[in-house]
């Protein structure tokens, strides 16, 4: 077994309810939301109006002008995440060749509104009219290119395509690459199709919520529970080897990432059960711990009512009725695409550094679920987490954080 440590060294974060890591996490321990009705277009036509939004980005105060029309929002945020997490690691490849640093990104849907931009202008002014930048602006890879680019991080790079679970399945891929040799790998994921041809996109799947209450329209665990809200945004994390960051002189780290399991779920119409549960036993096993040495999970919470249930029935059975915290502070912006489960990572990894679970904003419990799921902040030492995430399709992933003591 690999017993390189793979630790967090640094954290940027892009949410609806908080731009970047401290507005966020104060945001986030107020119960404060950034869901509210699109603002991105007029979405009065469609039956969802609802998004976690990120309000006051003006990229040319973050990005060089030659960047702007080459690129997506989603990149844009891409970039501003990935700045200020290298910055927050004093990580830079200065003095370096940049192969010992790479680039490990997720994607749900790639740049969708640069690619809705430009197909309106093939249909309604010509071939001529269609940027040269849309043959790779629109696509999946695009955010690790443009991160690896800027920052002259030369070393192994890729991206993860598995939708909501992509993003832990990217993280999983970094400290894979870290294991293999690798300095430092800058991880995570950020979406952003909060336009009209991503928002038909999300409507295909049916299990976007329609209610035009912010506060009522995205309720996992709860009896009124109908639907999901999407949003925009995400997190990238600094992964490094522990002896790597010790030797560049880092004084302290967030966590480590120690365990990871992945599953995909059998047929719906072949009678097996879904495989969430197996992919947390996995990741348990991969950290070398039990079900009752974790300290809160990090739900996938779909807010769909039988995916909730499946995700509660996996929970029970690893942890027991009531056995372990839960909580899904993803109420407050949305489920984020890729982005969603490496922002909860950063989250987690929040938690631990200042002994505070954060809520599930809004949400009462159903009687049907046995979970103790935290709905006010809670003062709780926090030295392991379990964060979950789900792909559209049959994905599931699980990782496990653990603190560490950094001397």
């Amino acid at each position: 077994m690999n017993s390189t440590r793979v630790v967090v060294t640094g954290i940027g974060v892009v949410s609806p309810n908080g731009f970047g890591v401290t507005d966020y996490w104060e945001a986030t321990r107020a119960s404060k939301s950034g869901i509210r009705r699109v603002e991105r277009f007029d979405p009065e036509q469609y039956p969802s109006k609802l998004a976690g939004q990120i309000d006051g980005f003006v990229v040319k105060e973050h990005l060089p002008s030659r960047l702007v029309p080459q690129t997506d929002r989603m990149t844009q945020l891409a970039l501003v995440g990935a700045e200020h997490a290298l910055t927050d690691a004093g990580a830079s490849t200065e003095g370096t060749d940049g192969y010992g640093m790479g680039v490990m990104t997720a994607s749900t849907s790639g740049g969708f509104e640069f690619g809705q931009g430009q197909l309106q202008n093939l249909w309604s002014k010509g071939g001529q009219h269609v940027s040269a930048y849309q043959s790779f602006a629109w696509f999946y890879a695009v955010n690790t290119g443009q991160i690896s680019i800027r920052h002259g991080m030369r070393g192994p790079s890729g991206v993860v395509v598995s939708d909501q679970a992509g993003g832990l399945d990217a993280l999983a891929h970094a400290r894979r690459l870290v294991r293999k040799g690798s300095d430092l790998i800058l991880s995570g994921g950020v979406d952003a199709a909060i336009c009209p041809w991503g928002w038909v996109a999300q409507l295909t799947s049916g299990r976007m919520s329609t209610e035009d209450r912010a506060d009522r329209a995205y309720l996992p665990f709860d009896a009124d529970a109908s639907g999901y809200v999407p949003g925009e945004g995400g997190a990238l994390l600094v992964l490094e080897d522990a002896e790597a960051a010790r030797r560049r002189g880092v004084t302290g780290v967030y966590g480590e990432i120690c365990g990871y399991g992945s599953t995909f779920d059998p047929a719906p119409d072949s009678g097996r059960e879904p495989t969430l549960r197996k992919a947390v036993e996995i990741a348990l096993a991969d950290a070398g711990l039990e079900a009752g040495d974790i300290d809160v999970v990090f739900a996938d919470a779909c807010g769909v009512p039988e995916l909730d249930r499946i995700e509660a029935t996996a929970l029970m059975e690893v942890f027991g009725p009531r056995g372990v915290p839960v909580t899904a502070p993803k109420t407050m912006t949305g489920r984020l695409g890729s982005g969603a489960a490496p922002l909860d990572v950063a989250t987690a990894l929040l938690a631990m550094r200042d002994g505070v679970i954060p809520p599930t904003a809004n949400v009462t419990l159903s009687p049907d679920y046995d979970l103790d799921l935290v709905t006010a902040v809670r003062d709780a030492p926090v030295s392991t987490a379990l964060v979950l995430a789900r792909g559209h399709g049959g994905f599931n992933s699980a990782v496990v954080l653990r603190s560490v003591d950094w001397k």
